[in-house]
């Protein structure tokens, strides 16, 4: 579901350049903004109590995180709110970087709960077939976003100077 509300953002945020919307007329940019979108719903999981039954709750990646992770519960707000941070970071050009970079870092650092969860056969986990690609999916869409900035920057600069 989240990769498919990667994408489907990402597709809407370029139609919108293509429409004229100088905000979304390059891919990268767009990408950064459909990232944001998609960590702003994986997020908000981080926050939902266990009683909610329509979504993933807090309860549910609790139990996804490997025993040798100290304060489990602690830990799922963090990540939930560094999501936030993030997704608040890579739609603005200047934390859109930094924010990228951070958001990478964060991707392979969850990875191996993502691979604890799959192989203890958590009711939260994707199988790992499915998740590892996903995972590399985030991680490129959060190093494009960093780049971004970059491209920006070297079209300003006239050539020779």
């Amino acid at each position: 579901m989240t990769t498919v509300v990667l994408l489907v953002a990402l597709l809407v945020f370029r139609g919108l350049g293509a429409l004229g919307v100088r905000r979304f007329a390059r891919w990268d940019v767009s990408a950064a903004h459909a990232l944001a979108v998609m960590l702003v719903m994986t997020a908000s999981a981080h926050f939902v109590p266990g009683e909610v039954t329509v979504m993933p709750t807090h309860d549910d990646l609790v139990a996804m995180v490997p025993p040798v992770v100290p304060f489990p519960s602690a830990v799922i707000y963090l990540t939930g709110v560094l999501e936030l941070a993030g997704a608040a970071g890579l739609v603005t050009t200047r934390w859109r970087r930094p924010a990228g970079l951070c958001l990478a870092l964060l991707f392979v650092l969850m990875l191996p709960a993502n691979v604890y969860a799959a192989l203890t056969d958590s009711a939260m986990a994707s199988p790992l077939w499915q998740r590892i690609p996903e995972q590399v999916l985030y991680i490129g869409f959060a190093l494009w976003a960093a780049r971004s900035v970059r491209a920006r920057e070297r079209e300003r600069v006239p050539a020779g100077g």
